[in-house]
């Protein structure tokens, strides 16, 4: 699921990447033409919802991860907070050389609250989503009314800088536009924060239990009899609606593939085939694997690599999807050859010696 999940996320990042314009453009979809429509109904297929599922993951990680230092008798959160720092520091490291839209610095501060809320009753982490839930809601609501009425805009400039500029100009670009670049990380705290705390309480549940089919159907029914419907509105229904068509709809959608993953696997007979195999390498090596293709990505698409993104610009929408084909499959591929050789991906092995260091 994990390696769905991060492979997904790279079906979103992917129209950032290509776009010669950079991330501005990117994020502001014009409807004025039938390929306009074709690539927005491409986008829709992993906008928003592969990273809700990662979210939902991590809560399901950090849940277990309680449970462990509870079996062994050990402080909680204790050493986990230290796992926190790390993860910032590598989503800070990642956002500063790699991607303006890095999501590892906001689990980072979202892991250290839902660390503290994991062990608590279930009145208080329920009370917390509902608050969490209450205030993204109103905050997403707000904004969408204020962009519906002209008052708000997502607008951003677009710029050459992608596809012209270099390397360090782009670095530059991310550490002197951080507060737009670094937005996104923060207003999604409430949402991370329920997801996280949804992800624990479904696995406590038995989301995963070949016996509770039943709850993955309920979810199942909700992500998909309500979330896709009403998400295909919001595609279509203009640029005012983004915020909703990114940061409510979704979750909802992530909610039904959480339900509907398991569900596939346990209809599954025999030996693993090589694309099960292959997002199962990715799903171990998730870190190196998100990190890593970001990179390659931007190498591909950028002015300074490849500039691929300019060269096939008049080859949108469908170069992108055998882009995003290309990296999906190498990746799979490079996964599963490394963990024949080694434990940990590359990023992992870094990120666990850092993380036993001061323990040692």
């Amino acid at each position: 699921m994990r390696g769905v999940a991060i492979l997904g996320t790279l079906g979103t990042n992917i129209w950032i990447f290509t776009n010669p314009q950079g991330p501005a453009a990117a994020l502001n979809v014009t409807l004025d033409s039938g390929v306009a429509h074709v690539e927005a109904a491409l986008r829709w297929l992993a906008n928003g919802k592969f990273l809700a599922l990662l979210t939902l993951l991590f809560g399901i990680g950090l849940e277990l991860q309680y449970r462990s230092a509870r079996r062994r008798g050990g402080r909680w959160p204790g050493w986990y907070l230290w796992r926190a720092g790390l993860l910032f520091t590598e989503g800070l490291l990642h956002y500063v050389l790699i991607f303006e839209y890095d999501v590892l610095m906001s689990y980072a501060v979202t892991s250290v609250l839902v660390a503290h809320l994991i062990g608590r009753s279930d009145r208080a982490q329920r009370g917390w989503m509902i608050a969490m839930g209450t205030v993204h809601v109103a905050f997403i609501g707000l904004t969408t009314v204020g962009m519906l009425h002209g008052n708000v805009s997502m607008d951003m400039p677009p710029t050459d800088r992608y596809s012209h500029g270099s390397y360090l100009e782009q670095v530059s670009a991310r550490l002197t536009e951080w507060g737009a670049f670094r937005a996104e990380a923060i207003f999604v705290i409430p949402l991370s924060t329920l997801l996280f705390l949804a992800g624990a309480r479904l696995y406590r549940a038995g989301v995963f239990d070949v016996d509770r089919q039943q709850l993955r159907n309920r979810l199942m029914l909700f992500g998909f009899g309500i979330g896709v419907p009403l998400n295909l509105v919001t595609t279509f229904a203009g640029p005012s609606w983004f915020m909703v068509d990114r940061y409510i709809l979704p979750p909802l959608i992530a909610l039904g593939l959480l339900g509907l993953i398991p569900t596939v696997l346990t209809t599954m007979r025999g030996e693993p085939g090589v694309l099960r195999r292959g997002l199962t390498s990715v799903g171990r090596t998730a870190l190196s694997c998100y990190v890593f293709q970001n990179l390659v990505a931007a190498i591909l698409c950028y002015g300074w690599g490849l500039g691929l993104a300019t060269r096939f610009d008049w080859a949108r929408p469908w170069w992108v999807l055998l882009a995003w084909a290309a990296i999906c499959a190498s990746f799979m591929t490079l996964s599963a050859w490394w963990l024949r050789r080694f434990e940990r991906g590359p990023l992992e092995a870094a990120w666990n010696w850092a993380y036993r260091l001061p323990q040692r």
